[in-house]
């Protein structure tokens, strides 16, 4: 079933993106929560008309998503941990530390849009991805440390 999608959802596609997914998932999930709706031939009709008029405006968030991206290309981040006496730490180190550490160095960047490969439950280095825009990510390495 061929839906298009209101907002961005993670492993599935962006805002405005037509998608097959099952009919369950559609029905179920998606359409109840005011996550997507049915694309339909006139509906696949006015988004192609609401982006072909969008199209300037997405190009220049796709400008300012760069710009961020090239700020913050050199920037490497140190979190503190507490941690036992062989390093594992009590807990885990999330992306809601990692924004935290980016807004520390001045770029506010929404949690929901940060990915860490992997549980980080050690002391040691580490990367996370930050997804700014559809087309634009950067690599943000940090280091965990015990405090």
């Amino acid at each position: 079933m061929e839906v298009i999608l209101k907002e961005d959802i993670t492993n599935l596609g962006y805002k405005d993106d037509v998608v097959n997914v099952k009919k369950g998932y559609a029905r179920n999930y998606l359409i109840p929560q005011g996550k997507a709706y049915i694309a339909t031939e006139s509906a696949k009709k006015v988004l192609e008309e609401n982006n072909r008029q969008r199209a300037h405006k997405l190009e220049k968030m796709k400008a300012d998503a760069q710009a961020i991206a090239d700020k913050m290309e050199g920037t490497t981040l140190t979190i503190g941990a507490k941690t036992s006496s062989t390093g594992t730490i009590f807990g885990s180190v999330t992306n809601i530390q990692v924004a935290d550490g980016l807004a520390e160095k001045g770029f506010e960047v929404d949690r929901k849009k940060i990915v860490i490969k992997g549980q980080v439950k050690e002391v040691g280095n580490y990367t996370a991805t930050v997804n700014l825009h559809k087309e634009v990510s950067v690599e943000i390495p940090f280091e965990v440390v015990a405090e």
